[in-house]
């Protein structure tokens, strides 16, 4: 039998629409725990590729033969293996193409809303990261936010609407991901926007991003208002966009909010955090529509693929914004922060322009989760 070829866009539509897949994932045990391919009807089998160097003989009554089955290893390489000799057994199996390398980088654009006059915001899905990037159009000209390196995804987008991108934010300086911001902005010819709290170290030029500075967007002027939200960084600024959506960055999620500890200040921060989510946001209308820049689990996502909800929800819902007392809640914070992601501090000097990886090591900084959030 032939070995099929599985996307990261083939796994995510699946992924999207609840269909069911098998995964046997070939990496190591601690790799596998650390960070898989998840989805909400997906089932696992985590069997070491060292493990079945001899053949497929033990697990072969494992696999289901009435379900999709795709084969996942780091980079391809040992999936193709894997998946040859269960091929060879009589099983119809795919592999991932490029692995969970490829899984890390594959970003979804999805459409989340339509502003005034025809403007649309767009929302990418770095689906196996949990990292969300935005794209604000009107009338021939665009604005991105919190851009992952993938950068020609945002290029190549904005081109096929026909839109110039003529402004670049980055909420915060990120710790989880390398911002392609500066790189998109030279590329575009475009302005590059940072917090200027958060770029006391950085080694190029940007303009400094402040409380109440208003960008506009196309003809039509559409608004992008910076809002001063500290917490997860000291420089942490959010956007409201068109008075309709609310660009949260890193300080508050669906089902989380953001961790205060990334740049060592858990303890300095907490207040700050505590400030922005329950007075800062408070005075906002509940109306508006979050569109945070990270997800932590699967669930969060919507029918169709995207990740926002209503403020007004949120401050319902969402636990880290429903408890009263500030003692409770600085413990809640500081004692149940998560493990830092992966090379945070060189993804920092990198986002700095203090260092310059090659590609390759870019990617295995960023292997895994962000890990930006406190739940």
């Amino acid at each position: 039998m032939t070995v099929n070829v599985m996307t990261s866009k083939d796994v995510t539509k699946k992924l999207i629409q609840k269909e069911e897949l098998y995964i046997l994932d070939v990496r190591n045990e601690s790799d596998f725990n650390d960070w898989k391919i998840e989805g909400v009807s997906f089932e696992h089998l985590n069997v070491p590729y060292f493990e079945l160097l001899d053949g497929v003989d033990e697990i072969i009554e494992k696999i289901p033969t009435n379900k999709d089955v795709l084969v996942v290893c780091a980079k391809e390489g040992s999936s193709v293996m894997v998946a040859e000799m269960l091929s060879d057994a009589g099983l119809n199996v795919s592999y991932l193409k490029g692995g969970m390398k490829a899984w890390s980088e594959h970003l979804e654009p999805v459409k989340v809303g339509d502003l005034k006059d025809g403007g649309e915001i767009y929302q990418f899905v770095r689906i196996g990261k949990g990292c969300l990037s935005y794209l604000v159009v009107s009338n021939g000209e665009a604005a991105v936010i919190d851009a992952t390196r993938m950068t020609d995804i945002f290029l190549n987008f904005a081109e096929r609407l026909g839109a110039k991108i003529t402004h670049v934010f980055d909420t915060h300086l990120h710790a989880d991901h390398i911002s392609g911001g500066r790189t998109i902005a030279e590329k575009a010819g475009a302005t590059y926007w940072l917090p200027s709290k958060d770029a006391t170290e950085v080694m190029f030029d940007y303009e400094p991003l402040e409380e109440g500075k208003v960008i506009t967007i196309g003809n039509t002027m559409i608004d992008i208002s910076a809002l001063y939200s500290p917490g997860h960084t000291i420089g942490s600024t959010s956007f409201v966009v068109d008075k309709k959506f609310l660009l949260s960055g890193d300080i508050l999620f669906i089902d989380s909010i953001g961790r205060p500890d990334l740049a060592g200040k858990a303890e300095d921060w907490v207040g700050d955090l505590r400030n922005t989510l329950y007075n800062r946001y408070r005075e906002l209308s509940d109306e508006l529509i979050v569109l945070p820049a990270h997800f932590m689990m699967i669930d969060e996502l919507n029918d169709d693929g995207s990740v926002s909800e209503k403020l007004r929800s949120l401050f319902k819902n969402n636990h880290g914004l429903t408890i009263e007392d500030e003692v409770e809640f600085r413990k809640l914070v500081t004692e149940n922060l998560p493990p830092q992601p992966n090379a945070y501090q060189e993804i920092r000097e990198t986002n700095m322009g203090k260092i310059n990886p090659d590609l390759d090591n870019q990617r295995e900084m960023e292997i895994g989760p962000n890990r930006c959030a406190v739940r």
